[in-house]
């Protein structure tokens, strides 16, 4: 075993020994009745997908309620079986899981597990479908305290069950709009604030910009690395927080060819031309070697604004704390905002995301144990605890939110937007069914390069791709196999039982 792994493995085994030394004491103050001694209960727990290697969803979510309740024995049961992939020799096509439809097999049947982890677009689907068990009246009855809960995260919670609880979430992940205050300290601007929206942003951005070639400093990046792409920057945070689709809900029509859309494409591309933005060549130095500051626009002070998660943090602050040792290196002053959001959605971005819900199946075996699990896991103990240790997600109770390493910042920037409502399943599943859909988004960035290049107006190049959008979307209606060459070309894959 090497010495880092050894470090590794050292620095898990004490972590989980805090954890059961803190549990010792938590052991006595569940109050709940899978803490009572008595006989042994088993707790199946459904997640989407897993293998035989548990270990992990065990040391982050069950070992130590186990430990506080020794009378329950945890099973983990994946919806989706990884490990069948392992074992294929490239003969059989590759056809991508449906889990719902997998999740929904192991909540019925005769032994139905009896916690359900899932993600949003899941989760909805099954609240709709009646497979789950409302959990406000357990929390009633319960008196558990979910005051302590950011606004944002059960808010979106109970706008999955149109106002009420079917799951909680521990922990949440979310970015935030990070800014360097020194560049606009420098160019007279006032910094940005809590829930400007995106033209604001943008406004700052051309204020604050400044400098040519090599030399330049952009007012706003969506992300924070080198070789930047505006459309596909443009689809993640900015479209998608609009909702606006490519083509409708049945895969029949192009929906690209809208007024919206027109706007959309005019901001990001005017953006781009007058360097605003950057794109695919900006802050490259060729005799410059790429590292981990040079590559990052922030860090290195190329941008004045990004769009970062909050674990972000941790890599602003390691690179200050070793500036010494990092070449042409000035530390960072900077802070957060919540990421922009637009004018008709002021309370809606950030990309919050629950990665992992818990719920109860409503044919639950075990329901009043299925309960003190989902309980605990979203307690206040379990909460103070992972506040520590968790370094990629933020804990759901507010009062463990604190900054990292004893920096002062505006931690709220990263809580106080609602998500995006999750997508649908069935249009998932389509797109599973369908791969062809993908080559339709994809091409078009050939139009909004041509809108880059002054080719073509935003509202010339849209009406072009929506034309052609709707000849292949017709081809994938005859053949649901069908794909795409770059430039539009049909064709249907030799191995025509393939699905990405």
């Amino acid at each position: 075993m090497t010495k880092s792994r050894f470090g590794r493995l050292r620095k898990a085994v004490t972590v989980s020994l805090t954890a059961i030394l803190a549990l010792s004491v938590m052991a006595g103050c569940t109050g709940g009745k899978a803490a009572d001694k008595g006989e042994e209960k088993v707790l199946r727990i459904g997640v989407l997908y897993g293998s035989t290697d548990d270990s992990w969803f065990r040391q982050q979510y069950t070992d130590i309620f186990e430990y506080a309740n020794p009378n329950v024995k945890i099973e983990i049961v994946p919806a989706v079986d990884q490990n069948q992939y392992r074992y294929n020799d490239g003969t059989e096509p590759y056809v991508q899981p449906d889990y719902l439809e997998s999740m929904k097999k192991i909540m019925t049947g005769s032994n139905p597990v009896d916690v359900v982890v899932a993600d949003t677009s899941v989760l909805k689907q099954l609240i709709q479908e009646n497979l789950l068990k409302q959990l406000d009246p357990l929390i009633q009855e319960d008196k558990f305290d979910t005051s302590d809960f950011v606004p944002s995260v059960l808010d979106g919670l109970k706008d999955l069950g149109d106002g009420n609880l079917y799951a909680l979430t521990p922990s949440f992940s979310s970015s935030a709009l990070f800014y360097n205050k020194k560049i606009f300290t420098d160019a007279g601007v006032e910094p940005p604030s809590d829930k400007s929206t995106w033209d604001d942003i943008f406004a700052k951005a051309r204020l604050v910009a400044s400098g040519e070639g090599k030399d330049r400093i952009y007012g706003f990046s969506f992300n924070r690395y080198q070789g930047n792409d505006p459309y596909w920057d443009m689809q993640y945070s900015y479209i998608n927080s609009l909702q606006l689709k490519t083509f409708d809900d049945k895969a029949e029509t192009m929906t690209v060819d809208s007024p919206q859309w027109i706007k959309v494409w005019e901001a990001i591309s005017k953006l781009s031309k007058d360097k605003i933005i950057p794109d695919s060549n900006s802050g490259m130095n060729g005799n410059e070697p790429w590292t981990a500051v040079s590559g990052d626009l922030f860090l290195s002070g190329k941008v004045a604004m990004t769009i970062g998660e909050s674990y972000y943090i941790n890599e602003i602050a390691d690179a200050n704390n070793n500036a010494s040792k990092i070449k042409n290196f000035t530390p960072v002053d900077w802070d957060v905002v919540t990421s922009p959001v637009h004018a008709e959605k002021p309370d809606i971005g950030g990309n919050v995301y629950f990665n992992n819900t818990f719920s109860i199946n409503s044919s639950a075996p075990n329901a009043d144990t299925a309960w003190e699990y989902v309980r605990f896991i979203n307690g206040e103990e379990y909460a103070k605890l992972k506040s520590r240790s968790n370094t990629y997600e933020m804990v759901s109770r507010k009062s463990y939110i604190q900054p990292k390493q004893g920096l002062s910042y505006n931690i709220q920037a990263f809580y106080l937007l609602k998500p995006l409502p999750p997508s649908d399943p069935k249009a998932d599943k389509m797109m599973s069914e369908k791969p062809g859909l993908y080559n339709i988004t994809n091409i078009g960035r050939n139009y909004f390069q041509q809108v880059l290049d002054n080719k073509k107006t935003p509202e010339e190049a849209l009406k072009e791709w929506a034309e052609k959008g709707n000849k292949m979307l017709q081809e994938i209606k005859l053949n649901p196999k069908t794909q795409f060459q770059e430039d539009g070309t049909p064709f249907v894959p030799e191995d025509s039982g393939v699905k990405y």
